[in-house]
């Protein structure tokens, strides 16, 4: 008799762990369920190259406040902007990762450099960052006289794209955007060898 008295116990017990785990999977489901239509890149697109409909694609995920994509609805109103860093297939499209103005602007030249391993700074360069050309002497001569107390020359420069580091020699070619009347200038310090590259300043520094 004492065991059938405990059943209908068992079975309350059990129905309200049911109940609990069910009201569980209903949280859960409103979690997956809270989902936002993204555009995502499907393919790499280099920095300063024009977005078509063919770059880009859709996904539904679950997405963090603090992540800004750009809504699948809004698609069409990247399509045509440029692209400001250099995407990659896979990942979310971010408003800050597309621009509608061109990364070389009227006036302006575009200038390679290439940096050697001991030459590239430890601060990854990225698009828009602020640069100073630097001229040095040539390797195995000295300025002499008075000359050598003057400060070097600079061009002010502007970074549009840095490459990976090239396997085996490690050399990273830097594109830098000067005034069109700087980048002959920069260019002849480039090929003989007599330019460096430094990080300018941050504004308000």
């Amino acid at each position: 008799m004492s065991a059938r008295r405990r059943r209908p116990g068992v079975i309350a017990l059990s129905l309200a762990l049911i109940a609990a785990g069910g009201a569980g999977v209903a949280v859960l489901l409103l979690q997956v369920g809270n989902r936002t239509d993204v555009v995502t890149v499907v393919r790499d697109v280099q920095v300063g190259q024009v977005l078509t409909e063919d770059d880009l694609g859709k996904a539904s995920v679950a997405l963090d406040p603090a992540v800004k994509a750009v809504r699948a609805d809004n698609l069409r109103s990247v399509v045509g902007k440029r692209a400001a860093v250099e995407l990659k297939p896979g990942s979310l499209l971010s408003p800050s990762q597309v621009t509608k103005d061109n990364l070389v602007k009227a006036g302006e030249q575009l200038v390679p450099i290439g940096l050697e391993p001991k030459q590239i700074p430890a601060t990854a360069l990225v698009p828009g960052q602020k640069v100073e050309l630097v001229h040095v002497p040539a390797q195995g001569t000295t300025d002499t006289g008075k000359a050598s107390d003057a400060a070097p020359q600079t061009i002010d420069g502007r970074v549009v794209k840095a490459s990976a580091a090239a396997p085996g020699t490690g050399i990273m070619v830097v594109d830098v955007a000067t005034s069109a009347t700087d980048g002959p200038t920069a260019a002849a310090w480039e090929a003989a060898g007599t330019l460096r590259l430094v990080l300018a300043a941050p504004d308000g520094i």
